[in-house]
């Protein structure tokens, strides 16, 4: 190719616009200054016209003429033709030849030479236009709408939705104004019709971006019915959007319709978008069979990635597989268009290398990765939406997903397919078949292999088997050391054997690969919590609230930490903020409950201690809060409620049988008191308070029960002291056996020792010295001495 291209030469060549700037020296007025000739005429008589003085009349004049060599007497015909420059019967002969030298008929003689007119000053002031002329208003407010547009539009832009509509009010009033005035001044005929037609598309604009929908409406019928637009008709199907939002889908299709047919069909592009808009206004009707004909016909004229997603979910719709299979292969059929082999440099030259790396990453390379994100979102989605259904168990259906995929331009994606199959799996809490997934997908190529060996270390983790979750976090951080995942996986793993500083320095690299890595942050948080480092886990949990804004969890770490740091003003603060998202959370409302009964203030605490009480009638220490707190406000009634409720959640515990009773007796009521103790009494036999207060308020009653329980009370009380004496001899022998064998071994221990300094002089007894100390070992691990110490 490169033969027949022919270098220009760089030298030997003539100039080509060479000679423009060549001129006569006689037109250089620049160095008429430095000209001593010329400056010797101006300031001499030699840059004079010499005076005419003689008149031509009719008839001959003779006139002397002084000369050197005396007077003579000149004739009239000698005279000839008259001077250029003599004045007949007054009147001046106009030089016509220097007129345009700069000579006038003006010109006095004996001025200064000015060809060019400069002593006659500056020029006139320009007349100014009258600024009241009915044309300069007219102008001005054209202008002044022509801007209120243009501000609506970069309000609208700029997200003031509320203050672009005000701008386009303004200047559908000043363009009204501007109308009348342009009647009174010109014909209708020269009314500016692109100016209305922008003005109220722009007003009907933004009434549908600010939902005023009627309004929107109105003012499109006014463009639509107008006939001096031009292309107003397309603009139905704006209205048809209208419809469309307002559900209102029969009016919708009309319109669409009706912009359909005012679209030329050499606008193919146009045409197919308003097909797809009829699509989606008979899929939101429930118009399945209606909506296919509409993406068969887009699919058959110009296929596109959604109109294949849309007419795969409407055959799912309808439950025909057949036809689902189909759509799905036309909708991977269809081509994306991308190039990727233009991105890769073909060459080692440096030019080329240099253009491949500047269009790598610009504004059509990003572009055409959204294209490529979006096929891949639709296709993934797809197959997971028809794979349950399309055959007879979804793991075939998944198969027969997985095959097209892997046939067709799409093949990365077949290895997401089978993941999600896994997470499938999952979900129907067959970890079985998961695991031998994500197994399986382990000899796939590093990316794959990372993401399954992290979703196996997750599944092991869950399922506390910590060394395993430990070994398949390494296989996915060594597979891909930049997956975040992986990391945050293997610190877990680490967290979990205590080792909390490493782990916090997985939870760093996570973050550092990926910065908005949510659970690293939340992790490493909790990793400084438990390692007492409290600002630094305030930080992190801070640093979560602003990409979180609503999370209860991280509001609640917040609150918690507060509280460790001996702040309680903030974290009942931070905890009003949790109330505020989970409003019905009842651990959050104790926690409140507890933070301000240790403020003081009881009614507080009441109030969030009855609201989670309200929320879960089964938290035991919100119930004995609650009682405790009517026994202090004198209720006896109403502490007896949840008195009983807490006896109902622990039937075995007898303090809340007792709580029943006394608060009987605190209230007057004796005779439930009695029979509370008694039932009481049948339940625990052997509990002493009991009887203590059987005995007393038999003997306050004057009741013969009263002798009877004593007998009781005062034998419960023997064999409860008895009890104690045997505990007390049991543990004195207990630590007497185990200080037996601890002197044992201790002298055992110091032969050992005393051997052992002195086995190179007695050689024979460190063979027996050895065998001695075995059985102390033994004994003392396994041994009686040892349970025995073991139970002291």
């Amino acid at each position: 190719m490169m033969q027949n291209v022919h270098l220009a030469p760089e030298t030997d060549e003539d100039d080509l616009y060479s000679g423009y700037n060549d001129y006569n020296p006689i037109y250089d007025i620049e160095e008429l200054e430095n000209d001593a000739a010329f400056q010797q005429a101006v300031r001499t008589s030699h840059g004079r016209r010499p005076p005419i003085t003689a008149k031509i009349s009719s008839t001959a004049v003779t006139r002397p003429i002084a000369t050197g060599y005396g007077s003579k007497t000149s004739l009239s015909s000698s005279m000839g033709r008259p001077m250029t420059g003599a004045i007949q019967d007054g009147v001046t002969r106009p030089m016509t030849a220097v007129r345009a030298a700069g000579f006038t008929k003006a010109a006095l003689r004996g001025s200064a030479f000015d060809p060019l007119g400069q002593s006659r000053g500056p020029a006139p002031p320009l007349e100014a236009k009258k600024k009241d002329s009915p044309e300069e208003k007219i102008k001005q407010l054209e202008k002044e709408v022509n801007e209120l547009v243009e501000e609506s539009c970069i309000a609208s832009s700029c997200g003031d939705l509320k203050l672009a509509l005000e701008k386009a009010k303004d200047a559908g009033r000043k363009e009204r104004v501007l109308v009348r005035q342009r009647e009174q001044v010109t014909s209708p005929e020269n009314i500016n019709l692109d100016l209305t037609y922008s003005v109220l598309f722009n007003l009907a604009s933004q009434y549908s971006v600010n939902e005023m929908y009627a309004e929107a409406l109105n003012t499109y019928q006014v463009i639509v019915k107008n006939k001096m637009f031009s292309n107003a008709g397309m603009l139905k199907m704006n209205m048809g959007n209208i419809y469309l939002k307002q559900r209102n889908y029969s009016k919708a299709i009309k319109f669409y319709r009706m912009a359909l047919d005012q679209v030329p069909s050499v606008n193919k592009q146009m045409r197919i978008k308003i097909m797809q808009n009829i699509g989606v206004t008979f899929i939101q009707a429930g118009q399945y069979s209606d909506a296919i004909n509409s993406y068969e016909h887009i699919m058959s004229m110009a296929p596109n990635l959604k109109a294949g997603y849309n007419l795969t979910i409407c055959y799912f719709a309808v439950g025909d597989r057949e036809k689902m299979k189909k759509a799905f292969q036309k909708l991977i059929a269809v081509p994306l268009e991308i190039d990727e082999d233009k991105y890769i440099s073909p060459s080692d030259d440096p030019h080329t290398n240099l253009v491949t790396e500047a269009i790598k990453n610009d504004h059509l390379r990003q572009m055409e990765r959204e294209r490529k994100a979006m096929a891949e979102k639709y296709i993934v989605t797809s197959a997971k939406l028809i794979a349950p259904v399309i055959e007879t168990s979804f793991a075939a259906g998944y198969d027969w997903c997985v095959e097209v995929v892997k046939a067709s331009q799409y093949v990365e994606l077949a290895n997401d397919l089978e993941i999600n199959k896994a997470v499938t799996y999952l979900r129907q809490k067959d970890y079985n078949q998961a695991v031998e997934i994500f197994k399986m997908l382990e000899k796939k190529d590093s990316r794959v292999k990372s993401a399954a060996a992290t979703s196996l270390s997750a599944l092991y983790y869950m399922g506390k088997d910590f060394a395993q979750a430990s070994s398949y976090a390494d296989i996915a951080v060594n597979s891909d050391r930049y997956n975040p995942a992986a990391l945050t996986n293997k610190g877990n793993t680490v967290f979990a054997n205590g080792d909390c500083e490493k782990a916090a320095e997985f939870y760093k690299e996570a973050l550092r690969n990926d910065s908005s890595c949510t659970e690293a942050l939340y992790n490493i948080g909790l990793t400084y919590e438990k390692l007492n480092r409290l600002d630094e886990a305030l930080d992190c949990f801070l640093k979560l609230h602003a990409i979180l804004q609503n999370s209860a969890e991280v509001l609640y770490q917040i609150a918690n930490i507060y509280e460790l740091m001996e702040n309680p003003s903030q974290a009942i603060e931070w905890l009003m903020q949790v109330v505020s998202v989970v409003p019905t959370d009842p651990q959050v409302l104790s926690k409140l409950g507890e933070l301000y009964d240790h403020e003081g203030d009881k009614s507080q605490a009441f109030q969030y201690y009855y609201e989670s009480y309200r929320y879960f009638p089964c938290n035991i220490e919100v119930i004995e809060w609650l009682g405790a707190y009517y026994i202090d406000t004198q209720f006896w009634e109403k502490a007896i409620q949840y008195f009983e409720r807490a006896f109902l959640i622990q039937p075995t515990q007898v303090k809340w049988q007792l709580m029943v009773a006394s608060c009987f007796r605190r209230s007057g009521n004796y005779q439930k008191a009695l029979d509370t103790y008694k039932d009481t009494h049948r339940k625990f036999p052997e509990n002493v308070e009991c009887l203590r207060f059987l005995v007393r308020l038999c003997t306050d009653l004057g009741l013969k029960d009263a002798q009877e329980y004593a007998r009781k009370l005062k034998r419960l009380e023997k064999m409860k002291e008895i009890r104690e004496q045997q505990t007390k001899r049991s543990v004195k022998a207990r630590v007497y056996v185990w200080n037996r064998a601890k002197w044992k071994e201790q002298a055992l221990r110091n032969e050992y020792f005393k051997y052992e300094k002195g086995r190179e002089k007695q050689p024979k007894h460190q063979r027996r010295l050895e065998n001695k100390a075995h059985k102390v070992r033994q004994r003392w691990q396994w041994g009686l001495p040892w349970q025995k110490r073991r139970k002291c």
